[in-house]
């Protein structure tokens, strides 16, 4: 093998949703650094970032029941809802931002609005919902969610849901019409076809074997061209290791104290999806019910209406899986290499602690097609074993750390770990993940570029003008950025579509 050294301003590891968007970033902030992208796969967001791999709900907390928990007083904690909305909020100025300056076109290829709906039964869960309703609803954000328990309103929200169902129960439901579905892998295309034409070189089909620190600072990266059999090594002030399920192995090169004490489980994912045509188009919505009792937040089952290649397709899932890969194209022996002299306490821990998720897992693993077809018939009554197939999606990595409540906790959230000097950062975890990819971006360059930003604060509030202030505070501006946003993508919002 042949090897050539090359210096670069930024390298980021990873074709998906964050290092499209982390890139987009440094392009309007700083044209002139050069930046230059790493993956091992053939093209732009095939691994999470896929459409096939992601339940592609723009998450804002209007239908995700785990986002609002429920007090020991009876009280809502609605605060963890607040904060994704605005995290969504500031993927759609960014995005209309794109749009409006020409930099990316035809919205419609990645953002279509679609009802979010949350579906409960049982005297307590629509005790639970009434309750959710009116704590979001004193709040902008969440204004337009309105709650019916009537089975005839129901019937004409989702009537496959309501088709052929025994009521011998409350049953109730919320819709808010200005809910999104996200094609994630044609918004991960587009902005690298952005990139492309703004002089970043993607390399395809290039593996990174190895990183390190150099005495000089830099962040060497041993990368080898799948295609030609060559090894490269490139250098760059700072790093970005967005590679999905393969940042933790990565993270863990680098040596930096931050990577220890922090392991990864990871959980793959399957959906039911629908073949029969007739019945994807009776049904227009995302629909989400409750998790069952241990299964990982990322496992509330929903009923997807999806827009994948221009196509209406309906998904039902997830179902949870394990493997011990990291990435669908990963290795089976990626979790036993991830435990380390300084992780394995750590990981110890929280295998002893998280004793009904494994458990959960195992069921899982074991359902039958006719087992999964009966969950479905929880949301489809009449649902046919015929009319659907299994796919399976993307794997996602559920970070493991020791946090002040104990070692080994286990997090689901999206979480961005970086040097103390600000010179490499790497992104790990799940859900809500995509949805918010823009304001993690900010953070990595809040934390990582911290003297630079009051120089480039103008130019972010410029794209995103809601930077730094809380809409929930502001409903005037909440409402002027909302419909704003909705007239450059192309949102229904109260029932006018804007172009």
């Amino acid at each position: 093998m042949s090897s050539v050294q090359k210096r670069t301003d930024v390298i980021l590891i990873g074709a998906g949703i964050m290092s499209a968007t982390l890139g987009s970033l440094f392009k309007e902030l700083v044209p002139e650094w050069e930046v230059k992208v790493f993956e091992k796969l053939e093209s732009a967001g095939e691994e999470s970032s896929n459409e096939w791999n992601n339940a592609g709900t723009g998450h804002a907390a209007l239908c995700e029941l785990n986002y609002t928990t429920e007090k020991p007083d009876g009280t809502l904690d609605i605060s963890k809802a607040i904060n994704v909305n605005e995290q969504f909020q500031i993927s759609r100025q960014f995005w209309a931002h794109l749009v409006n300056k020409g930099l990316i076109r035809n919205p419609e290829a990645f953002i279509r609005s679609i009802p979010h709906m949350s579906m409960v039964q049982g005297e307590n869960d629509v005790r639970f919902l009434k309750k959710r309703l009116e704590a979001l609803t004193n709040n902008p954000l969440f204004e337009g969610m309105v709650l019916s328990d009537d089975p005839e309103q129901l019937r004409d929200w989702m009537p496959i849901v309501m088709e052929g169902r025994s009521v011998d129960e409350p049953i109730a439901a919320t819709k808010i019409d200005s809910g999104t579905d996200v094609n994630f892998g044609a918004l991960t295309r587009m902005l690298f076809d952005h990139l492309t034409g703004q002089g970043v070189e993607v390399n395809y089909k290039h593996s990174v074997e190895d990183v390190k620190r150099l005495a000089n600072g830099l962040w060497e990266v041993k990368v080898k061209d799948i295609e030609a059999n060559t090894i490269e090594t490139h250098t760059a002030p700072f790093l970005f290791i967005g590679g999905g399920g393969g940042s933790l192995p990565l993270l863990q090169k680098t040596g930096i104290p931050e990577s220890k004490h922090i392991g990864g489980f990871p959980v793959s994912g399957l959906f039911l999806v629908c073949k029969n045509r007739d019945v994807i188009e009776q049904h227009n919505a995302k629909v989400y019910g409750k998790a069952k009792v241990g299964a990982p937040p990322m496992s509330v089952p929903h009923l997807d209406t999806r827009f994948i290649e221009g196509r209406k397709e309906l998904l039902f899932g997830p179902f949870a899986g394990f493997t011990p890969k990291f990435l669908k194209t990963g290795s089976n022996l990626d979790l036993i290499q991830s435990v380390k002299p300084y992780n394995v306490v750590t990981m110890l821990a929280a295998g002893a602690k998280e004793m009904p998720l494994t458990k959960y897992l195992i069921e899982q693993v074991l359902l039958s097609h006719n087992k999964r077809m009966d969950e479905l018939r929880e949301f489809i009554p009449t649902a046919k074993n015929e009319d659907w197939e299994i796919v399976v999606a993307g794997q996602r990595v559920q970070v493991i750390k020791d946090t002040p409540d104990g070692k080994g906790t286990l997090q689901f959230g999206t979480e961005v770990v970086s040097a103390e000097d600000g010179s490499v950062a790497a992104l790990l975890g799940a859900s809500p993940g995509a949805s918010t990819a823009v304001h993690v971006m900010l953070k990595v360059l809040e934390q990582c570029f911290p003297s630079r930003m009051p120089e480039w604060e103008p130019k972010i509030k410029e794209m995103v003008p809601s930077y730094g202030v809380s809409l929930s505070d502001h409903p005037e501006l909440f409402k002027t950025i909302h419909e704003s946003t909705a007239m450059a993508l192309g949102l229904k919002e109260k029932g006018v579509v804007h172009n």
